[in-house]
């Protein structure tokens, strides 16, 4: 079982199983929603999560759902059921412990920033400002 919720803690969940995979989505929705150059997910089947808590919706398309913190603004899930029936994206950000997760492929790279490919080959800093 994996645990996790979002930043102010007015949302928690559980979710048991495995998830049927984990990615990072590159897609222009994600990447505006989030306000960030890419969104960790992993699907799992919708029966399997427990939310204490009551997320806002957003209809992001015509299919979609975007479920988040209505206090803090946190992304948590996602849901499209046309493309996922019975399944639920959750942000792996979100996880008390991300790494439960690690992504194992790149989806909608199409839509990716130009400048992705390249991203692993910028400097690392350990913490920013450093002391």
């Amino acid at each position: 079982m994996a645990k996790g919720r979002c930043q102010c803690g007015s949302i928690h969940y559980e979710v048991e199983g495995e998830p049927f995979y984990s990615a990072i989505c590159h897609c222009s929705d994600c990447r505006r929603s989030a306000g960030a150059p890419m969104v960790g997910w992993a699907l799992f089947a919708e029966a399997n999560l427990k939310v204490v808590g009551e997320p806002r919706l957003y209809r992001s398309s015509e299919d979609a759902t975007r479920h988040f913190c209505g206090n803090c603004g946190t992304g948590l899930f996602y849901r499209n059921l046309k493309s996922f029936p019975g399944m639920v994206d959750i942000q792996t950000s979100t996880l008390d412990d991300p790494s439960l997760v690690p992504p194992v492929i790149h989806v909608q790279w199409a839509e990716a920033l130009p400048w992705m490919g390249a991203a692993h080959e910028l400097p690392h800093v350990g913490r920013y400002p450093e002391d």
